[in-house]
């Protein structure tokens, strides 16, 4: 019986992969929409679950592994659950990127090496072009736009979003039933 909840933990772990699988009729012509789909859900792609894949489409692990490094788009690494993509082509380079992305590294505690913060909360990243130049400099938090950001503006950004989770955070709490903080200091 002890590998019974072993069973039950990785059956729970893949049930949404395996409903991926399922929408997609484990068709392997349709890898790149499954492994599209499986990084939206948990925000970048394991590599057990890419080898879950590979199984499941009975395709070589080698084809699906290729695939996801091949495109930019995926990330192999965790990534936190604001993604901030500053664009660092030469519009956005020319029009004083490094200082935001400086600000945002600054606001964070991230760097280059470490661009995903500790709490899993936000992940920064510099991409060459995001396509609008007109804009410059341009970043992308959680795929929408912003266009000619300021360090000061990117930071203020952060601030929303840290101010919207920890409203989301109280909500959570006054539904689990524990007082929320404004509730206990009344």
């Amino acid at each position: 019986m002890a590998s019974m909840p072993i069973a039950v933990d990785r059956a729970g772990k893949f049930e949404k992969v395996c409903g991926i699988l399922d929408l997609h009729a484990r068709r392997p012509a349709r890898l790149i929409p499954i492994l599209q789909a499986i990084q939206h859900e948990y925000q970048y792609l394991p590599e057990e679950v890419l080898t879950y894949v590979a199984t499941s489409l009975d395709v070589p692990p080698a084809r699906v592994f290729g695939v996801a490094t091949f495109y930019a788009h995926f990330a192999l690494v965790p990534k936190g659950k604001h993604v901030i993509r500053m664009c660092d082509g030469t519009a956005c380079h020319v029009k004083q990127s490094i200082p935001v992305l400086e600000a945002l590294h600054a606001k964070l505690g991230t760097s280059e090496n470490c661009k995903t913060t500790p709490d899993m909360m936000f992940t920064v990243e510099t991409v060459a072009c995001l396509g609008a130049c007109g804009l410059a400099p341009v970043v992308v938090i959680d795929e929408q736009v912003y266009g000619q950001i300021t360090p000061e503006r990117a930071v203020a950004l952060v601030d929303e979003i840290k101010a919207q989770e920890a409203l989301l955070q109280g909500a959570s709490a006054n539904e689990a039933g524990q007082p929320s903080a404004e509730a206990s200091h009344v």
